[in-house]
């Protein structure tokens, strides 16, 4: 018994020793406030001053002062919770709401590591996109003491503040000695951490998807590192992200061309945003967001990647060049997959009501109106499943179609009257009314004639898709009588340049976009080893 103690005083002396070595590394001071009130998780304030006062015996760096939450500093401060730790206010926004028990530990020595050496350690590339970030982010991460992976992403959030203080401000919130903050947020998981109110990560993250994370104020799965050249020789550019480009990308890599796609949108383009894909072959379901996640993940082994790149010109000849947002390419060919966009109404109210109530995608908003009435505009495969989308979330939802029946699958039809969505035919959508918000539609009966005016929160549009060929008629491309790209065999009017996917024309499927980017890739690999266009 005696001989157990002396091993745990040892063991516990020769931590405090390497602790004690650890610390020795501050450089300055670290000046922590600890505000508390009586009475109010008390196990917390006593654990919150032990381990203060265990630090400060291991070094003279760390200055502390304590405030009850009374205290005019903490009203100034905006302070509300006991405990709360305040690091170094002068420098850095850094604060810790709760103790540093269990797992916690590990991110405390973190704080007081990186507050006294002023060094963040960030990775060149985290860095690389913490440096765009020109707008203040205020991060929350909810962590807990038995979360093994919860110091991991308190300790990327910590570098982030350390590395840009100016812009970034962190909160660390124990959600055991916060159940309050943790029920406003719905944090009922760890790691989870919020950027300006927005949940941008559920679980730990690399240095890098968490920059790109609070970037971009939405979760990120993959991170696509950026170049700083301003000059790229290839022999195909592929415009466009989406299931054509990104395949197209793959099979050209495959065939041996130096490949390269650039997108200046969100990569996989409508399938990103499309809530659940149930007729992708070997997958029965599965959400857009993660189909995209997997063929963008498969294409970077193949192919550069350029997100956030617009073109702005195509400049024929041998060499094309293609004059980016950021950068010029030289290559032997180019893809267009530029895909389509959201068609609209066109209607009044439509234009001024857009992000106030007026909405193309259920998937990012759908959320919003949870408990709300909104209409969905449309009768094809989008608008049923994005109602059904709708439905599933808790938002009452009424599909509007100008015509006597639905042009959806019949098996996405029959899903609608199993969920008892209702389904007004030969109506339009006239008019869009409210203030600050949508609050009335204007509906037509086509079939007598009349109108009425309903009550909404919220009108959704599935009406299908404009060709994006804007690019195509800058650079002198023919289209169809529908709008589309002409193409023979994906060849176009000007040699050298290709087309695949919704821009083309043809059925607006996944699975055929995919497919026609692979044989658009092989086409472009036979023209370039014998051009046809040279041919006598």
């Amino acid at each position: 018994m005696n001989q157990a103690h002396d091993v745990d005083d040892a063991q516990m002396r020769q931590a405090q020793m390497e602790l004690t070595r650890i610390l020795s590394g501050l450089k300055h001071e670290v000046p922590i406030l600890l505000f508390t009130r009586g009475g109010e998780n008390e196990v917390f304030n006593d654990a919150a001053r032990q381990a203060l006062r265990f630090f400060r015996q291991l070094t003279d760096k760390i200055v502390l002062r304590e405030f009850d939450l009374s205290h005019e500093k903490a009203r100034e401060m905006g302070i509300d919770h006991s405990p709360t730790l305040v690091f170094d206010p002068e420098r850095y926004n850094v604060r810790w709401l709760g103790a540093p028990l269990g797992e916690e530990g590990r991110i405390f020595l973190e704080v007081l590591l990186r507050i006294g050496t002023g060094k963040s350690d960030l990775n060149d590339a985290a860095m690389g996109v913490l440096k765009k970030i020109d707008q203040p982010r205020h991060v929350k991460v909810f962590v807990s003491a038995s979360c093994p992976y919860c110091p991991q992403q308190a300790l990327n959030a910590l570098k982030a503040a350390v590395a840009k203080p100016e812009m970034i401000s962190l909160e660390i919130i124990d959600i055991q000695a916060n159940a309050d903050l943790a029920e406003q947020y719905g944090a009922h998981s760890v790691p989870q951490t919020f950027t300006n109110d927005v949940l941008t990560a559920l679980g730990a993250q690399t240095e890098e998807l968490f920059m790109s994370s609070i970037d971009k104020m939405e979760q990120q799965t993959i991170f696509i590192p950026e170049s700083d050249a301003v000059e790229v020789e290839c022999q195909l550019v592929i415009i466009g992200g989406g299931p054509a480009g990104l395949t197209a990308g793959i099979y050209a890599a495959r065939s041996g061309l130096k490949s390269v796609v650039v997108e200046k949108g969100v990569l996989g383009g409508q399938v990103a945003l499309t809530p659940v894909v149930e007729n992708y072959p070997g997958m029965k379901e599965v959400g857009g967001k993660t189909l995209v996640d997997i063929m963008v993940t498969h294409a970077l082994e193949y192919v550069q990647i350029f997100p956030g790149e617009e073109v702005v010109n195509i400049i024929p000849g041998e060499p094309h060049v293609v004059q980016t947002s950021r950068r010029k390419f030289k290559t032997q060919a180019v893809l267009i997959a530029t895909g389509a966009s959201h068609r609209h109404l066109g209607v009044p109210g439509e234009e001024h009501f857009s992000g106030r109530g007026v909405s193309y995608c259920a998937t990012c908003d759908g959320p919003l109106f949870k408990g709300k009435r909104v209409f969905m505009v449309g009768g094809g495969n989008s608008a049923a499943t994005e109602a059904l989308h709708l439905n599933n979330m808790g938002v009452a939802v009424t599909l509007v179609h100008r015509r006597d029946r639905l042009k959806a699958q019949e098996v996405l039809v029959q899903k609608l009257i199993d969920s008892n969505i209702p389904i007004l035919f030969n109506t339009e959508v006239k008019e869009i009314r409210g203030e600050k918000r949508v609050t009335e539609v204007v509906l037509l009966d086509n079939a007598s004639g009349e109108t009425s005016t309903q009550p909404a929160d919220g009108v959704f549009l599935a009406i299908g898709y404009d060709p994006a060929v804007d690019l195509a008629g800058k650079v002198g491309l023919e289209l169809n009588d529908e709008g589309y790209i002409k193409h023979k065999e994906f060849r176009t009017n000007i040699p050298g340049i290709y087309v695949a996917g919704d821009v083309a024309g043809g059925f607006k499927q996944i699975v055929t976009a995919a497919g026609y980017g692979s044989e658009a890739a092989l086409a472009i690999f036979e023209d370039i080893i014998n051009p046809y266009w040279k041919e006598k």
